[in-house]
């Protein structure tokens, strides 16, 4: 079974990171968002790996390579102009072949057992949905019996997690071009071809300057003593030096300040920073 991630998106929302750096390049804990998830594609037993880009694409390329330092076989859709996901989804689908694939969402971050989705597919999708975020309170779908609903009177209301494998028959109908993937799994849903579980487990949309705040939870839940924690990575927009746990309340301090304030933090040009 095939894999593709979604990386073509712009990341506009979470500038001005991304104005230089595509977003599943933005790094979470010094690792690049998409690193995460081809490596644990790869511990799940996936070789063979699609990625689309289009903004700034060719640094995703430069950065994974061939695949091969990973274990696994990388090839690329470079999108000319945004497709959206369906859009990006149907041109690759020559890359992906004619079995059922899976596909991530390449700005999510999750300890998600991608193994699990190494399941014969009944229908023309399954999707792995999560509780609603704060973000997102009234939910994508309903979840009852194991199959998905675009709406109903049974079962849970959760959040699409952008972990889900599709048949490319679910593409049947579609010409290239732009287009939406929601369209297509509703009707998939109406004709009973939509399977899916809920997972309860780590995941978090990486979509705004507000997952910032991840950061400050992080040290919170640090309970150290005379760990030195330096932040000063070329590539880091606030730098934070200190000792764990003699430092800690001002270490938080000094993020809780950009996090409220980012105009008066002292924080690191684009030009100053070497990526």
């Amino acid at each position: 079974m095939k894999a593709m991630i979604l990386a073509a998106g712009k990341g506009e929302r979470l500038r001005p990171l991304t104005l230089h750096t595509p977003k599943p390049l933005v790094k979470a804990a010094g690792v690049p968002l998409i690193e995460y998830h081809v490596r644990a594609l790869a511990a799940a037993g996936f070789t063979e790996l699609v990625i689309n880009h289009a903004w700034l694409g060719q640094q995703i390329e430069d950065y994974l390579g061939d695949g091969a330092r990973f274990g696994v076989s990388i090839v690329y859709s470079a999108e000319g102009e945004p497709l959206e996901t369906g859009g990006g989804i149907f041109k690759a689908l020559p890359l992906l072949g004619n079995e059922p694939f899976v596909v991530v969402n390449g700005d999510v971050f999750t300890d998600y057992a991608f193994a699990a989705l190494r399941q014969p597919l009944a229908g023309l999708a399954h999707l792995v949905l999560v509780d609603n975020p704060a973000h997102h309170p009234q939910g994508d779908f309903v979840l009852a019996a194991g199959q998905v609903q675009d709406s109903g009177t049974m079962g849970e209301r959760l959040t699409y997690s952008g972990l889900a494998v599709l048949h490319p028959r679910l593409f049947a109908a579609c010409a290239p071009g732009a287009f939406k993937l929601a369209p297509l799994l509703r009707e998939a849903m109406a004709a009973g071809q939509v399977s899916g579980e809920h997972y309860g487990g780590c995941w978090i949309d990486v979509g705004t300057h507000e997952r910032l705040a991840e950061v400050e939870r992080l040290l919170q839940g640090l309970e150290l003593q005379q760990t030195v924690f330096r932040s000063d990575h070329a590539s880091n927009y606030l730098v934070l030096k200190g000792n764990l746990g003699r430092d800690k309340a001002r270490l938080l301090a000094q993020v809780r300040s950009a996090i409220e304030r980012p105009q008066q933090a002292n924080l690191r040009q684009e030009w100053q920073r070497g990526l």
